[in-house]
């Protein structure tokens, strides 16, 4: 069944997206240099866990959107549970662009490497690549988000039922002026 197949596909996406964001959020965290706090890595740490958050809410609706496509098919629910989903994947691509990728973020990120020097320099470039190998996985998500639409889509479309009304027969009604008396003929 390719609906269930689309959906296998977003969920094994959405897996390697949180993947990714468990190992972003271990640099920023737990590999940060032991000397030193700073407010850019509590303010980076808390971004990814909310990302974090809004994927396994995301993941949670695509396991939903899977069974409700499952055998009983339900396109209704697993649409609706899509759409949960989808939202969710929306606000992580809209924090990654706006809170980690934003020119301001790396502009924030390469000016702590130069203040603090020493251990910040390899670890904000750590930092950096960490940030943007979320890129392809959040597009490969959006992109199996697209096609689990897509799939939905097409089964709308091919179970629509279509209603037309006809008459049957006619009837005529004539003006009472316009009837002549029919006289058979004689010969």
């Amino acid at each position: 069944m390719a609906l269930e197949a689309k959906f296998r596909e977003l969920i094994q996406e959405l897996g390697k997206l949180r993947d990714t964001l468990v190992a972003l959020r271990l640099t920023v965290v737990e590999d940060k240099p032991a000397k030193g706090d700073a407010a850019l890595v509590d303010r980076l740490g808390d971004v990814i866990l909310d990302m974090m958050g809004f994927l396994e809410e995301g993941l949670r609706a695509a396991r939903s959107a899977q069974k409700r496509a499952g055998h009983a098919l339900d396109l209704n629910a697993a649409r609706q549970a899509l759409t949960i989903c989808q939202e969710r994947v929306h606000r992580i691509g809209q924090q990654y662009a706006v809170e980690l990728v934003s020119y301001e973020s790396l502009k924030d990120l390469a000016n702590l490497g130069h203040q603090r020097r020493g251990e910040w320099i390899p670890w904000t470039n750590s930092v950096k690549q960490g940030i943007e190998q979320c890129r392809e996985p959040l597009d490969l998500s959006t992109k199996a988000l697209a096609g689990c639409w897509q799939e939905i889509a097409e089964r709308v479309g091919s179970t629509s039922v279509s209603v037309q009304t006809t008459n049957i027969g006619q009837k005529i009604i004539s003006r009472p002026e316009d009837r002549q008396e029919v006289v058979p003929e004689i010969r």
